[in-house]
């Protein structure tokens, strides 16, 4: 049934823009902020990790995909991907509609470039409430975690501990 009426949620979306998966622009969906020079990726995960903390989101998964990568006998620049969350605001999201679950929780990932430089990578919030319709209190609740995840990044790319 939920997925039924996400798929409806997604049509209806793109017919009323126009829009069909195939036009959707990726690098318009994620914000990607390069760690500055002389903060280390290690750093960086450090100060997203204490940011997180300060602002009461909780740092509930850590996927070191290229250690696994590594593992499976193959070679791969760093990735790894990071999952905050707030509870209580995913809580009362998904007590409004159960289809915000699908968004949570909210994923920075750190990816190694070609030329050895961290990038921290994560989902554009401010474009997701741009399409979708929420009342003004989901509204309210997804600018507020945006900014706590705007803070956490910033934390991260200039290795503020």
């Amino acid at each position: 049934m939920m997925m039924k009426r996400l798929i409806a949620i997604l049509f209806v979306w793109s017919v009323a823009t126009g829009a069909m998966a195939s036009d959707l622009d990726i690098s318009e969906t994620v914000v990607m902020r390069p760690i500055a020079d002389g903060v280390s990726m290690d750093d960086a995960i450090d100060s997203m990790k204490l940011r997180a903390n300060n602002l009461n989101m909780m740092f509930v998964a850590h996927q070191p995909l290229s250690r696994q990568i590594a593992a499976m006998g193959f070679d791969s620049r760093r990735i790894e991907i990071f999952q905050f969350c707030d509870p209580l605001i995913a809580k009362r999201m998904v007590e409004e509609d159960m289809l915000f679950a699908a968004y949570m929780p909210c994923r920075v990932a750190l990816v190694e470039d070609a030329d050895g430089r961290g990038w921290l990578v994560q989902m554009d919030l401010d474009y997701f409430t741009r399409v979708a319709r929420l009342t003004p209190e989901s509204k309210r609740l997804a600018d507020e975690v945006r900014d706590k995840l705007e803070e956490i990044v910033e934390a991260g790319v200039n290795g503020e501990l």
